[in-house]
Parts: C-alpha cells; sequence; structure tokens
C-alpha cells in the first residue's frame, strides 16, 4: 500500500513538472516565433519590392539572397548556436559575467568570419558567370550582394546579442524591437527602391540599415537596463582566450544547421534539371516556402527548450532537463498535428495562395499529403536540435544531418525523381526521406542521454575556466 501511494506521489510530482515546463516553455516559445519571423521578412519584403521592378530585377535578388543566405546567414545563424550551451549553461550555474564574455567572444569571432565571406560576395557576379548564369542576372545578383555586406556584419552581432538575451529568458526586447524593426521597414524600403530610384539597391540598404537599427537597440537595451545589470561585464583578456572554447562548439553547431539548410537548396536546383522544370520548380518552391514559414514555430519551440536544458545543467538539475525534452516534444507533436490536418483540409486552395496556375495548383494538391509528413518530421527534428545544442551536443548533430540528407534523403531523391521518373514527387519524398531519418536519430540520441552525466560536463565546461573571483553560489 505504502509503495502504491509512494509511487503515486512521484507520478503526481512528474506530471506537475512538466505541466510547469509546458508553461516556461509555450511562454519563451510564442514570443521567438514573432522574433525568428520578422528577422526572416525583412529579406522576404525586400524581394516583394523589387519584384515589382521588373523580372531582371527579381531574378537577380532572388539569386543573390539565396547565395547570400547558403553562404553567410546561415553560417553566422549556424556558429551563433555554439552560444546557447556556453551562455545558457553559464546562467543556469550563476556565473553570470561569463555571458558578457562569452558574447563579446562570439561577436568578435562572427566579425572575424565575415570578412571571408564579403569577399566572397564581392566576386559573386563573376562567380555566378562561371556557374554558366545569364550575365544580365549575375550583374543584378552582384551588386545586391555588395550592398547586402553591411547586413551581413550586423547580422553577426544581431545573432549574438539575441542568443545572450535568450540564455536570460529576456525575450521581451528582442520582441520589440524585431517588432519595430520590420513595421519601419516596409516604408523605408519603398522609399529607397521607388521614391529615391535606388532599384535593388535601396532593398539591399533597407535589410542593412533595418539589421543595424534592430542591433543598436538590443545593444542599448543591454548596456541600460536593469536586467542586464548582473550579466554585463566589461571588455577584457578572457574574451579571447574563450574564443577556443566558443569554436569547438560554434564550428559543428554551423555545420549542423548548413548541411540542413544547403539540402533544401540542392532540392531547387535538382528540380531545374527535370522535364517541364518550371512547373516542377514551382511546385517545390510552392512547398519550400510552406515549411521555412513553418519551421519558425518548432524551431522557437527548440530555442525555448535549449534555454531551459542548458540553465537547468548548468545549475545541476538533469531531473528538469530531462522533464523539459518531454515537454518540448508534446508541444512539437501538438503543434505538428494541428497544422498538418489544417493543410490536408487546406489541400484543395493552398496553391492558389501562390498560384492562379490549375496545373501548379491541382500539382500542390497531390503533394499535399506528402508536405504533411514533411511538416511532422521536421516538427520533431527542430525541437530535438534544440536539445542538442542545449546540451552542447553540437557535433553529434552534425554526423546526424549529414548522414540524414546526404546519405539518406539527397540519394533517394535522386533514384525516384530521376530514376524512377517521379519528379518532383520523387525528389520531395527523399528530402522527406531525410528529415524523417533526422527526426529518428535524433529520438534515438535523445533517448540514450545520461542526464547527470550531460550536468557534469556542463558544469565542467563553465568552470573549468572561470577565473578566481567567479565562485560557485
Amino acid at each position: 500500500m505504502e509503495e502504491a501511494l509512494l509511487e503515486r506521489r512521484k507520478e503526481l510530482t512528474w506530471g506537475s513538472a512538466l505541466v510547469e515546463e509546458l508553461k516556461k516553455v509555450m511562454k519563451m516559445a510564442a514570443p521567438m516565433v514573432v522574433v525568428t519571423l520578422s528577422q526572416y521578412l525583412l529579406q522576404v519584403i525586400s524581394m516583394m519590392m523589387v519584384g515589382h521592378l521588373g523580372e531582371l530585377s527579381l531574378s537577380g535578388v532572388a539569386i543573390a539572397t539565396s547565395f547570400s543566405v547558403v553562404t553567410g546567414f546561415s553560417l553566422l545563424s549556424g556558429m551563433a548556436g555554439g552560444l546557447e550551451t556556453l551562455c545558457g549553461q553559464a546562467y543556469g550555474a550563476k556565473q553570470y559575467q561569463q555571458l558578457g564574455t562569452y558574447t563579446y567572444c562570439a561577436i568578435i569571432s562572427l566579425t572575424l568570419v565575415c570578412l571571408p565571406v564579403s569577399l566572397l560576395w564581392i566576386f559573386m557576379e563573376k562567380l555566378l558567370i562561371l556557374l554558366g548564369q545569364d550575365p544580365l542576372i549575375a550583374q543584378e545578383a552582384g551588386r545586391y550582394a555588395i550592398w547586402l555586406i553591411p547586413s551581413l556584419f550586423a547580422y553577426a552581432v544581431l545573432q549574438s546579442l539575441v542568443r545572450f538575451f535568450l540564455a536570460q529568458g529576456l525575450i521581451f526586447p528582442m520582441l520589440l524591437s524585431s517588432s519595430l524593426v520590420l513595421l519601419l521597414h516596409i516604408p523605408l524600403c519603398w522609399a529607397l527602391v521607388f521614391h529615391l530610384g535606388l532599384g535593388n539597391i535601396g532593398a539591399a540598404l533597407s535589410t542593412g540599415l533595418c539589421n543595424w537599427l534592430n542591433t543598436i537597440i538590443l545593444l542599448t537595451y543591454l548596456k541600460y537596463s536593469s536586467t542586464c545589470e548582473k550579466t554585463r561585464t566589461h571588455f577584457s583578456t578572457d574574451v579571447f582566450l574563450s574564443i577556443k572554447k566558443f569554436f569547438v562548439l560554434a564550428i559543428p553547431s554551423a555545420v549542423m544547421v548548413c548541411l540542413e539548410w544547403w539540402s533544401f537548396e540542392l532540392l531547387i536546383l535538382l528540380s531545374g534539371l527535370l522535364p517541364n522544370s518550371k512547373l516542377e520548380t514551382s511546385v517545390l518552391s510552392i512547398c519550400l516556402t510552406t515549411t521555412s514559414l513553418h519551421y519558425f514555430i518548432p524551431y522557437s519551440v527548440g530555442a525555448a527548450a535549449s534555454n531551459r536544458i542548458s540553465n537547468e545543467l548548468g545549475a545541476d538539475n538533469p531531473r528538469v532537463a530531462r522533464v523539459v525534452v518531454w515537454a518540448a516534444m508534446v508541444l512539437a507533436v501538438t503543434e505538428a498535428v494541428i497544422v498538418s490536418t489544417i493543410l490536408l483540409c487546406c489541400r484543395s486552395v493552398w496553391g492558389y495562395v501562390y498560384s492562379n496556375d490549375m496545373e501548379v495548383v491541382n500539382y500542390v494538391k497531390r503533394l499535399a499529403p506528402l508536405l504533411s509528413l514533411s511538416l511532422f518530421a521536421d516538427s520533431l527534428q527542430a525541437v530535438l536540435s534544440g536539445v542538442a545544442r542545449g546540451c552542447g551536443m553540437q557535433r553529434i548533430g552534425a554526423y546526424i544531418n549529414l548522414c540524414a540528407y546526404y546519405i539518406a534523403g539527397i540519394p533517394v531523391a535522386v533514384v525516384l525523381g530521376f530514376l524512377l521518373h517521379l519528379r518532383g514527387m520523387g525528389l520531395w519524398i527523399g528530402m522527406m526521406t531525410g528529415s524523417s531519418v533526422q527526426a529518428l536519430l535524433f529520438i534515438l540520441i535523445t533517448s540514450f542521454i545520461n542526464w547527470p552525466k550531460q550536468a557534469t560536463k556542463a558544469r565542467e565546461r563553465i568552470f573549468k575556466d572561470s577565473s578566481a573571483g567567479n565562485v560557485l553560489d
């Protein structure tokens, strides 16, 4: 009888802890959706504005945007993921000054990475011509990319600051700044593109100015807000001593992100080799846009889970970290079921959002069931990727993405799309296979995590290079 009562109490304790973590993760994830979506929409709005200038301008900006995302923005975003481990665990361990040190370190490191990327963008026109692109389109793309370089440096600082605030659960300043900047970007971009007649240069300038404004707002908040009083720190030699520790996590984190990002860019390139490539590319672009917009929801849940897990591991609370994983998975599955069901119910009309061509609309309708399954797999892997970042397991995540997309996904896509002549549907099945394998591998790895050991590793990581003045509370 006593054993039964004890088990019942444990169940009630675990259940209440799960509910509590569900509330905490949702409280962070909901505004993070707005933050990440607002940053993404800056370039989308710029492209929409340029689209009214003509087909040549739109083609040039579209190619430049794709090239800049692949070679620059995805790289910086991925590397900044190393801060999710370091800052989150340091905050949990109450080593507050280390948050500032790691953030300075990341800003310096990412700024240095921007230098070779900028050089690559300067020669984008010549590179595109070498790759067989139309010279006129390459010229437009190259000019846009050069004027987008200031935005790259702003993005390096911005992504570091986002992780700094995320580690402390300070979502409101990011929500406020990103929303204000997005609202400003719309009239500013219109004025530069059309009123001042700067064309695609105006779109690039507007993106850069808004990214810098977002960065300045967050820096101002960091400097003057009392909520950052404990985590503000002066620049010191510790910043340079932390660079190696940052890169140990940042490089595999970047590989982890970029391998996944690049695989979907490769999908669009492969679709251009299919018969009736205009139709296939259009439909797959619609599918990719749909999954990209949806991805911000599970990514935000994953970012919130990463923060909670890293905080609890740093605070030596492995049991709570494990509960966070369950809470995040409940949210991921719930969200995936809801969105997938909505998409299936709207499959007959979803294509009309992007095109009035009946051939495109009917093709999207046929792909909708597969697209719904893709959304489910994406939700699981996005959340579990956040778990990996919170634990500092970016290296394992990189290997998972390599196997999932380049050993499974892309080969299956090529076989189904070209050899078995399933065309666009075959390519999407291949990428869905990659996402599913990725999700299954992450589930497998997560199920075998030794949480007490992860907590010990987190404490060792944070306190190994702590100065003598940093004492454990």
